[in-house]
């Protein structure tokens, strides 16, 4: 998949507005009742980062940055401010934050992941953008500062040895998401002070 290992300017996607998507089909029936399923088993995101454009700077970054995209061919990192972090977005990253795996005495690829939910109700998100410079690494709670390697543009953990049978991987981490933009047009509209804007900056997350 046609993909730049770059990010979307921080600063005007501090403003975005947009979240996760899920696809659920629901049939009424006659007696009222409901049948529900979900047509996706991963949610999928969707952003609009036309409201982090502030100044007359930002809306040029913006072209300039769709234009290097050619649209939406290219896809791209995009962090989300209110989810960025293995863990909560007020804390540091923790080297215990997510349980990525267990050991098997083989096994030494692990892929980054993030849980939601609790109990027995939950979701795993894989994490295929992590930041450069963010991944810490434990095996049974015993932090490892070298012998392994992580892929940022797949988010595979590769382990020097294999961790023993039954032992526990964890990992913290910062993380993009890998998006497109959602159309190949931008509409800009320069005011009489020339500020300009732009109604809509619509993307989606590429999975």
């Amino acid at each position: 998949m046609a993909f730049h290992e770059v990010r979307f300017p921080d600063n005007i996607s501090r403003g975005a507005r947009g979240g996760p998507q899920r696809r659920t089909q629901i049939v009424e029936l006659s007696s009222g009742d409901e049948e529900r399923n979900a047509s996706w088993a991963d949610s999928r995101r969707r952003y609009d980062v036309s409201y982090g454009i502030r100044r007359a700077d930002d809306l040029h970054a913006v072209v300039e940055f769709f234009e290097a995209r050619n649209g939406r061919l290219y896809g791209f990192r995009f962090k989300d401010w209110a989810d960025y972090k293995s863990g909560l977005p007020s804390r540091a990253v923790s080297d215990e934050d997510q349980r990525i795996g267990t050991g098997t005495g083989a096994q030494t690829t692990f892929q980054l992941r993030k849980r939601y939910g609790s109990d027995a109700h939950y979701w795993w998100r894989s994490i295929r953008k992590p930041v450069a410079g963010s991944v810490r690494i434990a095996v049974d709670a015993v932090e490892l500062f070298s012998g392994w390697s992580v892929d940022l543009t797949t988010g595979v953990v590769t382990l020097a040895a294999a961790p023993a049978p039954g032992a526990v991987v964890t990992a913290g981490f910062e993380f993009d998401v890998p998006v497109r933009f959602d159309s190949d047009l931008l509409d800009v509209t320069l005011d009489i002070e020339r500020l300009g804007s732009i109604t809509s900056i619509p993307m989606i997350e590429i999975r």
